[in-house]
């Protein structure tokens, strides 16, 4: 039976790649975590507006509206 201490798995090299994956890991937990309170942030910067028809974000659901209303005609029409 092979001696696991001299088996490659255990090599300095490779404890240095878990580490390295350990860390990214948990560095894109942290950035999953940064990047959902930025959208919530501007999410409630675009809301606070939505007092009046001439809000930002309902302009640009307006406008998500009429774009999408354009794509499905040009869809629609036949080839």
């Amino acid at each position: 039976m092979k001696n696991m201490l001299n088996s490659p798995m255990n090599s300095p090299m490779n404890a240095r790649m878990l580490q390295t994956i350990l860390r990214l890991q948990t560095e894109g937990g942290q950035s999953s975590v940064e990047y959902a309170i930025v959208c919530a942030a501007f999410a409630f910067a675009l809301g606070v507006g939505l007092v009046d028809d001439s809000s930002v974000l309902w302009q640009l659901i307006s406008a998500f509206k009429l774009a999408y209303q354009k794509f499905s005609f040009a869809l629609s029409l036949p080839t």
